[in-house]
């Protein structure tokens, strides 16, 4: 049955992704209600709201850690399908090309800055455990093949030089890097990025605003980006939209919704005149 519903959802042209009439709920708390928004194809789409306005919980439940108490979650799939991910099972969201980072960088610190991005391919991996326990021939070819994507990704990243040096000795930065790589491993189609500048300085939160831009361009996906830095938010999105304690209040322009009364009213608590 699931499946003859996916063949009838779809997407407008130009969207990756559409959220509509989400809402989460535990037990009492309306965490989200009835939030509705669409991102397009290539876009820097930016999610803001005050604090505890339900950004986390959005992302969670697009991602499918937390199961929608309503709504759907429609995503057009790197295989080119378009399907309600609510009835996904929140393991199976990588492989339709939707990755995420962390608020908090989740690395393993024992393991080389290579070995940390590898782990992002582990999906796309054909070969059986038996052939890679006993590294049969094309268990290698797979395994060189990947390596040579992870070295690439690096390069891109500009941290190639730091490949074989241990992930929990680096900066902050260079770990946030790590992180970012590690999801185009996968070959996603949107990344969403849970506040990215958060314990960056200036400096390195401008480079991450170029990088960013340079992910979109290269890798031709488009970005959710949750983030309380709100000159990043305005320098980098094509559209933001505002929400607070869970419900919708616009999805613009940056310069507009700098501009909205109702925006300004959630981060303020009075309008201005």
């Amino acid at each position: 049955m699931s499946e003859q519903i996916v063949l009838l959802v779809q997407l407008n042209e130009n969207e990756i992704l559409r959220v509509e009439n989400l809402s989460m709920h535990f037990g009492g708390l309306k965490a989200v209600e009835q939030l509705t928004f669409s991102i397009n194809e290539h876009e820097i789409f930016g999610l803001i709201g005050p604090n505890g306005a339900g950004k986390t919980t959005v992302f969670n439940c697009i991602t499918q850690f937390y199961k929608p108490s309503q709504g759907r979650v429609l995503f057009r799939t790197k295989q080119g399908q378009t399907e309600d991910l609510v009835s996904q099972k929140v393991h199976n969201i990588i492989r339709k090309g939707l990755v995420r980072t962390f608020q908090n960088v989740e690395l393993v610190s024992e393991l080389s800055l290579m070995d940390n991005v590898l782990v992002g391919g582990h999906i796309d991996f054909k070969s059986s455990g038996f052939s890679q326990a006993l590294r049969l021939p094309k268990a290698r070819r797979e395994e060189k093949a990947m390596r040579e994507k992870a070295e690439r990704i690096l390069a891109f990243m500009g941290i190639d030089h730091l490949k074989d040096a241990m992930a929990g000795g680096q900066p902050y930065g260079i770990r946030k890097k790590v992180e970012m790589a590690r999801t185009l491993m996968c070959d996603p189609k949107l990344i969403i990025l849970d506040e990215p500048a958060a314990g960056l300085n200036d400096v390195e939160t401008q480079q991450l605003a170029e990088t960013i831009r340079e992910v979109r361009d290269s890798y031709n996906c488009a970005i959710l980006l949750v983030e309380h830095d709100m000159r990043l938010v305005m320098e980098i999105c094509d559209r933001v939209c505002a929400i607070s304690f869970g419900k919708f209040l616009a999805c613009d322009t940056p310069e507009n919704i700098q501009k909205n009364s109702l925006v300004q009213e959630a981060y303020l608590g009075e309008k201005e005149d």
